[in-house]
């Protein structure tokens, strides 16, 4: 198999492969909302008949207390490495739907300055629909030309934007059917189209919802304004009280654990490009925010965050209506780095925020889901494949980046199977993940599916050439 027989294969599939991701696309398979309950059923299915028509010897529906996982095999050979591919076929909800420019799950291609080849415009189209469609067709071309030579394992989940709830226990029980040599994931993103890059470093979670109670019931805010305390202004000072001036977290313990790198080791880091005129002008800023003392690279890889993703009580209808409300609620996640437990930043977040709060109102805090931060070695012969596999695809060897989102489930594949995993994502940072009109190149789609066949390949010759 030939890098050209490759792209003879991409080209002659191109419009199919193109597609089958588009009607992948259409369907909502929201985890997080349970009206979409047989939406996501609907997507399994789908997964596992694409699985199919790819080649594997085998495709299973696997329940969990949640959503199902996604099981496939194609095995070459009892002797022949073993990759482990892991994706999720559940999407984030699309909302809010009057920000987007074409509706979410009406896929359209539109060509943009990022992407004159054109992007796909749909919710999952790049988290992680597309990328994992990319590893599909890919195992589909390497059948085709039949140079499969690694045996795969596809575990593909439908509860990742829900932080895995379910997965740990379905590892868990089937550490048997997951022996393997390396987990490969395309989750992630690359620096830019003509600046690959392959992720590191994976940040934590700790995803927490808080509930402010005050009278027992909504109040006239003439009548009851300025004896009565407002939960919303109360929740406000909370959040507040949570940075200081120089935007460091002031939850006390916080950065007990953190995992400090060397003056050294930030230096490499700062290595990769940064156009901060550029990043300010794709987010429509006059300036960046962050804590003091730290690059926009390493604020977004390697320090720890507390962001609130939501807040509500009150009125929030059309025209006015002058209530003081009974409850303020709010969803607030952390990012974690490297020695930080989300169980002990709970505890420390609850702990924060039942103490600081005044006796006028009564707090209640429930904890989400989280997962631990995860750091590649960049020795391992799979990422030596995976920087080889880039760098011929795109003619530039790949840059080693910390990646500021999470994959929870990654540390626990490490602790349960005892496998490292390889982060080879072909998105963007600019792609609108998680917001309206996320979208994703088809560029980055066809590179993908360009350059996974080649990583198998120099796999395989790494491990057959210590073996022998």
């Amino acid at each position: 198999m030939t890098h050209q027989d490759i792209l003879n294969q991409i080209e002659k599939n191109k419009d199919r492969w193109l597609n089958e991701l588009i009607d992948l696309l259409k369907i909502p398979s929201i985890s997080a909302d349970p009206q979409y309950k047989q939406d996501v059923r609907r997507t399994a299915e789908k997964v596992k008949e694409l699985l199919l028509k790819a080649g594997v010897d085998m495709a299973e529906i696997c329940e969990t207390k949640g959503h199902p996982v996604v099981y496939a095999e194609k095995m070459v050979s009892s002797d022949a490495p073993t990759v482990i591919v892991y994706g999720h076929y559940d999407v984030q909800p699309a909302d809010p739907l009057d920000l987007w420019d074409s509706p979410p799950f009406e896929p359209v291609i539109k060509k943009t300055a990022i992407h004159p080849q054109g992007a796909i415009f749909a919710r999952g189209a790049c988290d992680d629909k597309g990328q994992t469609m990319m590893h599909i067709k890919a195992l589909e071309l390497m059948n085709h030309l039949n140079h499969l030579k690694c045996n795969i394992k596809f575990m593909i989940e439908g509860e990742e934007e829900v932080g895995s709830a379910h997965l740990g226990e379905w590892v868990k029980e089937n550490k048997h059917r997951l022996k393997g040599d390396v987990i490969l994931i395309s989750d992630t993103s690359i620096i830019a189209n003509d600046t690959p890059s392959i992720a590191v470093g994976l940040r934590g979670l700790c995803y927490m919802e808080v509930e402010v109670t005050g009278p027992n019931r909504d109040l006239h805010s003439g009548v009851y304004g300025g004896a009565v305390a407002n939960p919303i202004n109360i929740l406000c000072k909370l959040i507040a009280s949570c940075h200081d001036e120089s935007n460091r977290i002031t939850i006390p313990g916080f950065y007990d654990d953190v995992a400090e790198l060397s003056e050294e080791e930030r230096k490499e880091l700062n290595k990769a490009p940064l156009d901060e005129s550029e990043y300010k002008k794709d987010l429509d800023v006059q300036a960046l925010w962050g804590e003091k003392g730290y690059t926009t690279i390493e604020r977004t890889g390697i320090r720890p965050t507390l962001d609130v993703n939501g807040i509500w009580g009150g009125y929030t209808g059309e025209g006015a209506k002058t209530v003081l409300p009974s409850k303020a609620y709010a969803k607030i996640s952390m990012r974690l780095v490297p020695n930080q437990k989300p169980e002990k930043i709970a505890q420390l977040f609850q702990q924060y925020f039942e103490n600081t709060a005044p006796s006028c109102v009564k707090i209640k805090v429930k904890p989400h889901h989280g997962g631990e931060a995860y750091v590649v070695s960049t020795n391992s012969d799979a990422y030596r494949a995976a920087s080889m596999a880039m760098e011929k695809t795109f003619g530039k060897k790949p840059i080693p980046k910390r990646e500021g989102g999470s994959i929870p489930i990654v540390a626990l594949f490490k602790k349960e199977l005892g496998l490292d995993s390889i982060l080879m994502g072909f998105g963007l940072d600019s792609d609108a993940l998680h917001s309206p009109n996320e979208h994703y190149g088809v560029f980055n789609y066809f590179k993908g599916i360009e350059t996974i066949p080649l990583f198998y390949e120099y796999f395989y010759q790494m491990k057959t050439k210590k073996r022998s």
